[in-house]
């Protein structure tokens, strides 16, 4: 039995900076809202911004993919996926903008179960995807 293995996702800069600058908005916007004395606006700014701050906070510090002996997982801030490798049916480079649970643009799309597809950008690609390989080959019954 071989042990998990965690591959944290590749950021891109330009991301990085989108997200960061969400945080500075939102905190901004609680500032602003806070300023302005009334406690229900108070409170109301900080319902509203705080998903601003915590998310794209989460994602950053958050976005990884497992792979086990039998699964990938993957996590995205609040957001979780599960792929048995078995139902992995392809694995390929994508540049798609499609949404994902991946910080970059340097992706790979997978193909799994019933045309269902998931973007990853792990960090160390080649070590991922070799590792993920050997891992399927394992699951995959043996053909006679």
């Amino acid at each position: 039995m071989a042990a998990s293995l965690r591959f944290v996702s590749r950021v891109d800069g330009w991301l990085m900076a989108v997200l960061l600058a969400a945080v500075m908005a939102s905190l901004y916007a609680i500032a602003s809202i806070a300023n302005q004395g009334a406690a229900q606006l108070a409170w109301i700014g900080l319902l509203v911004g705080l998903p601003g701050v915590a998310l794209p906070l989460w994602l950053l510090a958050d976005t990884s993919y497992v792979l086990t002996d039998d699964s990938l997982r993957v996590r995205s801030g609040p957001f979780r996926w599960r792929v048995p490798l078995r139902e992995i049916r392809a694995v390929a480079p994508s540049r798609s903008l499609l949404s994902g649970p991946a910080l970059s643009l340097d992706r790979l799309r997978i193909d799994h179960g019933r045309a269902r597809s998931l973007l990853i950008s792990p960090k160390d690609r080649e070590r991922f995807l070799s590792e993920l390989n050997h891992r399927r080959a394992k699951t995959v019954p043996a053909h006679s």
